[in-house]
């Protein structure tokens, strides 16, 4: 803080000490109450807090190497202001708020400034405050932009004057029973379907030529203006070569073109280059002048384009593996899982296809005009097919139909594609009415194709830069603090509330897992979805022993937590602990990996409810008996309080009461006093004041206007003073002044 906007509220013995910091590094920093409140006198009783801390010691109660902490903002410890003078009269340990976290010191572009840091460590040496590192891995304040160009796709390198050919119409004449003649005289007739093609017979040369002619499609969809090249496999039989003339367009205009078709000389590709008039083409052919037969065996046209990937986008995807299964209705035997397998049928075969329909619906609405992939394993229990499609289910509409599904009794994989073309799809039915018997499906996924010159990196990729990438953070900031920073939150709020996979133990936070909200998921950076639950881990402590040798660093003194929050929950018997415990046993199962201790934040509250409190202090307990029985290094390391009224709701600084206060006050002293009484000496490393000063009234401030500090805004002691103080061991003078 500015010494500038300080609070002259402070008191005199405050003022001086603060003038003195400058020549001193820092003094004794006090406070004595200005307002003339009786209940707030004894507090100018009190000591220190570090004080307590070394009588502790003194006595044997206490493990000699046990740093009472506070976190403060780097750069207002920097400046040797008022801030520095608390931090150096009542700690032994300092945690930067912010400034030592990955989106700190890592810009858009990965490079990396520890100035910040540097000074901070360089300032914590010369005042001799020790600083617990805060935090080399999490999914929070990352580069989001950074990390994310680093694992995203990549472009595919091609020669730029390489092409691929893209199909945009094919036609089989054989499948052709009809089309449009615009004149021929009666001795003209058509044969459809004639050795796979549709044959046009001219017995005798007609003058002029255009006499014969006819549409033979419209219809095609093209571009205007685009080049296109046209295959047509055909052939003549006569006397001659048959000239063709024929134009791509309509009535009004078009591309026209004339070419031969060799006599007797078997079926030939013909080649064109045609540029389109207008989007909605037919193709007309003119030969009055042959007499002949004329065989149209099919019509291509395709165009040219620099190479592009498809890349298959899934939006919906059953394993049957996790107990997700298909529905439906109508069909004798429902839906149903066996040995990872969905197993549907029908005894017989209904009198209609819709009689009996397997369902799959999403929660999502598939987008009209999008073509859709149905892809999966199938086989049954005799052979057969059946039909399906996307429905919209509010007058059960039809929006696009897929290609019949023939089904053998071997597994094997279908895909088939169809376009949504209509609006609201929540449904993909499969009709198998008129199938008569058993249907095994697995892998049942539906996607669709994006186009792109780019492609995906694969997992490996993934993990590999990923890896490097926080290899070189950590040694970073490993090189930052040259040694002197010898404990960390290595891992900080890995754990989430969930277990989704059943393996009797929390999972950890994903962005792909559905344990995190929305926002989250968008907003955050999840190493671990990347590296895996076990590597994210792994890395990170491998890379901090490795780097924290590497820049000056005495092995032997560097102590790694992993740092979580809600520990002390009661709604789970502690469900959160005890799975971070199982976590840290797997971990550390490679033989290699070390966590020395475990960090619990502690954002608690103090409940006006007798009955709750009691609940959240028997669970506070109870976690710090966990923590002792894990034989891990304990901390404390974000303790701070709000005060929850009667009716559940946070009571801000401005609504405090005394006796609220007090209450506080007596929670603080219950907390600092079971960790002393409960943790083993040896397990002892420390607790941070997570606020030193009650939280401001400002937009994102942590616990916004809540009376979270030791002081006040005005850096005043408050009764959460005392309760502390009387936890570290203090007299509880408080009761002295009630006399």
């Amino acid at each position: 803080m500015n010494m500038k906007r300080i609070n002259f509220g402070l008191g005199l013995v405050a003022l001086l000490a603060l003038s003195s910091c400058a020549d001193d590094k820092f003094s004794e920093f006090r406070t004595d109450m200005t307002q003339n409140k009786k209940d707030y006198l004894y507090l100018n009783n009190y000591e220190p807090l570090k004080k307590y801390v070394q009588d502790l010691k003194d006595a044997g109660k206490c493990n000699p190497d046990f740093k009472l902490g506070v976190a403060l903002t780097a750069s207002e410890f920097n400046e040797q202001g008022i801030v520095y003078c608390l931090a150096g009269s009542n700690f032994d340990e300092m945690t930067a708020g912010n400034a030592m976290k990955y989106a700190s010191c890592v810009d858009n572009k990965g490079v990396m400034n520890f100035d910040n840091v540097s000074s901070f460590v360089a300032n914590a040496k010369d005042a001799g405050l020790t600083i617990y590192g805060h935090t080399l891995a999490w999914h929070s304040q990352q580069n989001n932009k950074y990390l994310n160009s680093l694992i995203a796709d990549k472009e595919i390198k091609v020669d730029p004057d390489a092409k691929v050919e893209k199909e945009d119409y094919a036609l089989d004449c054989s499948t052709l029973t009809a089309y449009s003649w615009t004149g021929s005289p009666a001795t003209v007739t058509t044969e459809w379907n004639k050795d796979g093609a549709m044959v046009i017979t001219n017995p005798a040369k007609i003058d002029p030529f255009y006499a014969l002619q006819y549409w033979l499609v419209n219809g095609i969809a093209l571009k205007t203006g685009q080049k296109y090249t046209m295959k047509i496999v055909c052939k003549a039989e006569g006397d001659e070569d048959a000239n063709i003339r024929f134009k791509l367009g309509d009535w009004g205009g078009g591309d026209q073109k004339t070419f031969k078709i060799p006599a007797n000389a078997g079926y030939k590709e013909i080649l064109l280059n045609v540029t389109p008039t207008m989007d909605n083409n037919g193709l007309m052919f003119q030969h009055g002048d042959f007499a002949g037969k004329i065989y149209w065996k099919s019509v291509t046209i395709t165009h040219s384009e620099a190479p592009v990937m498809e890349i298959p986008i899934t939006v919906g995807h059953l394993t049957f593996d996790d107990g997700q299964n298909l529905g439906g209705w109508g069909m004798d035997n429902a839906p149903k899982i066996v040995n990872g397998v969905c197993e549907v049928g029908n005894n017989a075969a209904k009198a209609n296809a819709w009689n009996a329909q397997v369902n799959y619906e999403p929660g999502f609405v598939f987008e009209n005009g999008v073509s859709y992939h149905l892809k999966m394993k199938i086989k049954g229990s005799v052979a057969g097919s059946f039909g399906g499609g996307f429905q919209n289910p509010d007058g059960y509409q039809g929006c696009g139909d897929f290609p019949s599904i023939k089904v053998t009794t071997d597994w094997k994989e279908v895909d088939v594609a169809t376009t949504c073309n209509g609006d609201n799809a929540k449904r993909l039915l499969l009709n198998i009415g008129k199938y008569a018997g058993t249907l095994y499906i697995d892998d049942f996924e539906v996607y669709w194709l994006k186009k792109s010159n780019t492609i995906p990196l694969t997992d490996q990729e993934k993990k590999d830069v990923l890896t490097t990438a926080m290899g070189t953070w950590i040694d970073g900031m490993m090189a930052a603090c040259d040694g002197y920073v010898t404990s960390w939150d290595v891992v900080n709020e890995a754990l989430s509330g969930a277990d989704k996979d059943g393996d009797g133990k929390y999972d950890l936070q994903s962005a792909t897992r559905g344990n995190v909200s929305a926002d989250d998921a968008k907003n955050n950076f999840y190493w671990q979805d990347y590296l895996g639950d076990l590597d994210y881990v792994r890395t990170a402590v491998a890379d901090a022993r490795k780097s924290f040798a590497e820049h000056n660093g005495d092995p032997e003194k560097l102590k790694l937590f992993i740092n979580d929050y809600n520990l002390e929950s009661d709604w789970d018997d502690n469900g959160k602990l005890k799975s971070l415990i199982q976590w840290i046993h797997d971990w550390e199962a490679d033989g290699v990996t070390k966590i020395d201790g475990i960090g619990s934040q502690m954002h608690i509250s103090c409940y006006a409810d007798e009955a709750t409190n009691e609940s959240k202090k028997n669970a506070i307990v109870n976690m710090l008996k966990l923590m002792a029985k894990s034989d891990k290094l304990c901390k404390i390391s974000e303790l701070d309080m709000e005060y929850v009224d009667a009716s559940g709701n946070t009571v801000p600084i401005t609504k405090m009461t005394e006796e609220q206060h007090k209450q506080m006050r007596d929670l603080y002293e219950f907390v600092v006093s079971k960790y002393f009484e409960i943790i083993p000496l040896d397990q002892q490393y420390g607790i941070t004041q997570w606020c030193a000063t009650d939280s401001p009234d400002t937009t994102g401030a942590w616990r916004k206007g809540c009376p979270t500090g030791l002081w006040d805004s005005n850096y005043l002691r408050k009764h959460t003073y005392a309760g502390f103080a009387a936890g570290l061991g203090a007299p509880e003078y408080w009761k002295e002044n009630a006399e």
